[in-house]
């Protein structure tokens, strides 16, 4: 089995930083495309950003220039640095991995979240 567990969340005020990890384990031989998305109180979730694995990355309009998303691959991490924070950013953080399992078979799995609120 691979879970991915993320942390770092919590309660913030507008303008502060926080920084969010996601660290997949388990029945792993690698760790492609890694990413973060969030899902605010009452819409649908939403990309954030994503980093291949040979580190390309890709974000959300809303977040360009205030958030970076990094990874460790020896460690299997990927981390969410969030500066700048405004209260729309409030909502929870996923973490989404395409994991190579031991199955020989790739595999798309998702973190159980992290709260983050921003206050004004």
């Amino acid at each position: 089995q691979v879970q991915l567990v993320e942390s770092g969340g919590g309660l913030v005020q507008a303008g502060g930083s926080l920084r969010l990890s996601c660290v997949a384990s388990g029945s792993i031989r690698g760790v492609s495309a890694m990413g973060w998305y969030r899902q605010a109180p009452g819409k649908e979730r939403a990309m954030v950003a994503t980093i291949s694995a040979g580190g390309s990355t890709n974000y959300a309009d809303f977040v360009k220039g205030r958030f970076t998303i990094s990874r460790d691959n020896a460690k299997n991490t990927v981390y969410l640095q969030m500066n700048s924070l405004k209260p729309e950013d409030t909502g929870v953080y996923y973490c989404n991995a395409l994991v190579y399992a031991t199955t020989l078979q790739f595999e798309n799995h998702w973190g159980k979240g992290t709260l983050v609120t921003v206050s004004s």
